[in-house]
């Protein structure tokens, strides 16, 4: 039986591409800033691995967990913003009714997910 198809799935970047979606633009500035802090985290998360490995302390390995998930957040709020600037807003700039309400939709369901 085939899925039923959700408002993500109706939704898509002002592209409008939807079998490999892509961002209406990117930001440099936004794009540079996620690409370093990805790297710190995957840093992060190789240095709880060997703090795994050598059987440190509970709470020491909780923090550094806690510690990427706040980076991991940082990331999210930065890809946010640069799909509010660009592709969000040519998306309602350019879109029909129907358009614009589908991404007002894809808009509030990113914002319930991630927002916990």
């Amino acid at each position: 039986m085939k899925a039923k198809p959700t408002v993500r799935d109706a939704a898509a970047c002002a592209c409008g591409v939807r079998t490999h979606r892509k961002a209406a633009g990117v930001d440099p500035r936004i794009k540079a800033a996620n690409r370093n802090r990805l790297r710190r985290i995957e840093g992060q998360i190789r240095g709880i691995a060997r703090m795994v490995d050598e059987d440190r302390y509970c709470p020491d390995i909780l923090v550094q967990i806690a510690s990427v998930g706040e980076a991991l957040r940082a990331v999210a709020r930065g890809l946010m913003r640069n799909h509010l600037e660009h592709c969000v807003t040519e998306s309602i700039r350019k879109g029909s009714g129907r358009a614009a309400t589908a991404t007002y939709d894809e808009l509030l369901d990113l914002i319930y997910r991630y927002s916990r």
